[in-house]
């Protein structure tokens, strides 16, 4: 197998780490509650999704 035959600098190591960051989760507003939830997903405070009540959840 082949081996590297020169050592790579710092910046050059660096900039292939550049885009190993983390991203915030999309929220988006419940249109029954409004409170902030994942889209696609039953809302875990009231229990809606797409205006239909999936969840008893209690208060």
């Amino acid at each position: 197998m082949a081996n590297p035959r020169h050592r790579h600098t710092p910046s050059r190591r660096d900039k292939r780490r550049a885009h190993w960051k983390l991203t915030a989760p999309n929220l988006v507003l419940c249109p029954e509650c409004k409170e902030p939830k994942l889209p696609h997903r039953v809302c875990p405070n009231c229990g809606t999704y797409k205006g239909r009540k999936f969840l008893e959840v209690e208060e």
